[in-house]
Parts: C-alpha cells; sequence; structure tokens
C-alpha cells in the first residue's frame, strides 16, 4: 500500500521512529512596536505566558513581551528547527546565542542536557512580520544520549538546493536539509545524529511545486517511515490516487515509487522519511530516554543541577538579541562567530 494513511494536522504531526514530535508553526504577527513585540493593545485578551490559542492569528506562546519559548530544558535527542518566514533568537547553557531566519535551520542535539530559549523577535516596526517555523524532535540512539550536546547553522544561503522541470515542462524547487535527493545532498549532519549514517536514509527536505507539476519520492527501503506535509496552497495536492488539502499529512511506504501532483496553484511541502532505531522510547515534556530509570534520571538531574545552570544574567524570560544583531551564531561565549 503506497499510501497508508492522510490526516489533518491539528496538533503534533502524526509521525514516528525515527522522529518523535513535529510541530509547524504560522503566525501572522503584526508589525512589531519598536521593542521587538506587538503592540502591547494587542495582548489584551491573551493568556501571557501560555498563549496556545489555534483559532488565534497569532499566539504568543510562553513568552509575555516577545513571542517564543523562554529557556527550557531538553536531553537525549536532536532538534531540527526550520524558520522559514520571520526570524528566531537562540540561547542556550553552553554559551551559544544567535539570530536566524528567513529559510535558515539550525541543528541542535540535547545530548546528556541542555537549557535554550527560542524567541521570536518582531524586527518589522511599519509592516506584518509573517513568522512560519517547523520544529522537528529527531531521536538519538541509547548509545548517543548522553553525548554532549551540539548545535550548529545550516545557513539559507548554504543549504543545497536544485530547481528543475517535470516531464511537462513545470518548476519544481527542492531544498535538501539532510539526506538526498535527486542527486542534491543536503549538509552533514550533527557528529552523534542517527542521521549522521546514510543507511539510515534520514530525509528532510522542502518542496516547491508549480501548478500542475509532479514530483517523485523513489522507493528506498521497506522499513522506512515517510510522511509527506502539505503545509502551504490555496489549492489541492494528490499522493499517488489520493487528494490532499493544506494542514494535512501523508503516512506512505518507504519501498515504492510515490508520485506527488499538484493542482492549479503553487503548493509547499515538507518530506520527512527515516529508518526506524527501533529502541524503546520513553517521552515525557522535554526528555526522551530509552528506559523508565534514565527518563526519572534526566528529571532528577535537571533538579538538582540545572543542566549547569543558565549563564545569561537575570533576565530569565523573554530573551533576545539586539534588534539590530542581523543573522549570526555565536559559540562558547563568543570565542567563535557564525555568519551567513
Amino acid at each position: 500500500m503506497k499510501v497508508k494513511n492522510i490526516t489533518k494536522v491539528v496538533g503534533p504531526m502524526p509521525i514516528r521512529d525515527p522522529y518523535i514530535l513535529g510541530a509547524y508553526h504560522y503566525d501572522q504577527y503584526p508589525k512589531g512596536n519598536g521593542q521587538m513585540g506587538p503592540d502591547p493593545s494587542l495582548l489584551k485578551g491573551k493568556n501571557l505566558g501560555n498563549d496556545f490559542d489555534r483559532e488565534a492569528k497569532w499566539r504568543m506562546y510562553h513568552g509575555e513581551t516577545i513571542p517564543g519559548f523562554p529557556h527550557h530544558p531538553h536531553r537525549g535527542f536532536e532538534i531540527v528547527t526550520i524558520v522559514e518566514e520571520g526570524f528566531a533568537d537562540h540561547f542556550d547553557s553552553k554559551g551559544s546565542k544567535g539570530r536566524y531566519g528567513n529559510g535558515d535551520v539550525q541543528l541542535m542535539s540535547a545530548g546528556s542536557g541542555v537549557l535554550h530559549g527560542e524567541m521570536f523577535p518582531l524586527l518589522d516596526d511599519e509592516n506584518d512580520n509573517p513568522f512560519r517555523l517547523f520544529q522537528i524532535w529527531l531521536n538519538l540512539p541509547s548509545q548517543s544520549k548522553f553525548t554532549e550536546p551540539d548545535y550548529k547553522m545550516l545557513w539559507n544561503e548554504k543549504i543545497p538546493r536544485g530547481q528543475f522541470k517535470d516531464e511537462n515542462g513545470a518548476n519544481i524547487n527542492l531544498k535538501v536539509i539532510l539526506g538526498e535527493y535527486y542527486g542534491i545532498k543536503g549538509q552533514e549532519a550533527l557528529e552523534n545524529s542517527w542521521a549522521i549514517d546514510p543507511s539510515h536514509h534520514v530525509g528532510i527536505a522542502l518542496v516547491e511545486l508549480d501548478p500542475g507539476a509532479k514530483f517523485t519520492l523513489k522507493p528506498v527501503s521497506k522499513t522506512m517511515n515517510r510522511f509527506v506535509f502539505f503545509y502551504d496552497g490555496t489549492s489541492t495536492i494528490s499522493v499517488d490516487s489520493h487528494t490532499m488539502q493544506e494542514r494535512f499529512i501523508a503516512d506512505l511506504s518507504g519501498d515504492e515509487e510515490i508520485v506527488i501532483t499538484n493542482a492549479d496553484q503553487k503548493a509547499k511541502i515538507l518530506i520527512l522519511e527515516g529508518e526506524p532505531i527501533n529502541e524503546p522510547v520513553f517521552a515525557y515534556g522535554p526528555f526522551v530516554m530509552s528506559s523508565e530509570k534514565e527518563l526519572q534520571e534526566a528529571f532528577n538531574d535537571y533538579r538538582r543541577t540545572q543542566f549547569g545552570g543558565w549563564p545569561w544574567g537575570d533576565q530569565e524570560t523573554d530573551l533576545v538579541n539586539p534588534k539590530d544583531s542581523g543573522r549570526f551564531a555565536s559559540y562558547n561565549f563568543d570565542k567563535e562567530i557564525d555568519k551567513p
């Protein structure tokens, strides 16, 4: 069966091993207030600090003055964060910080434990600040769960991509974040990632299809899990013989050729695939471990050590970089700087 299931995404994506969670955020933020937040009058009625209203055009999440997620712990998995529109500010307990967005991707392995914050500054004070983000939790095998936390940026300008035409001359734009598609190889994964071994067939890619375009996923492996999420478009797409609307995800066979056909408007899809790790998963909140004992140890270690503590001073919420920072990544308390 080529198409196992098609499901509407109303919360986390229904994905599985080697993936733990897939979150998609699209917020139509208004113009900024000069302090990287929305106009204070627009915050009336918002549940500040815990704003997750799915019916709203935009959300503050756990932010109180600036949207986002103030610092919180993780252990035992890797996070792939794709910011297709808008910007995110990163701080972590290992001394890294940065700003990325408008197509950039961050790879961060929580490993043995890290605190990080991710806030979404509204930098444009004259126009709206649309924001579109994917956050994909990719599990770590048990042997890698206690490795040193790791982090690096994949800058939009350097992410491998290709533009080609299908058999009918319609345009297809392909952006390969991890893995390989149509001979286009993504950049190298983090050192301890499940994706570092090509035999694990981990693939994450964004595809934009012109009206009428056909995109083919090649057969890879019978054991591979494969998903296609149709996240942006005003029409429909067809996956094999099944019609999909926007905000639906298809669970697909990994060893069959899958033809995805767009209808009469541009469409954007996210591809997630990979071989399962096939190990026990014990997940609760910010920790993903291999046993109940390890999960309890994660909570106990965090309570006892705070994973080294938060090194960024007294501001514990809504911490962002200066407004004019531009896109950058800083490692080990500014000892190494990376820019596009």
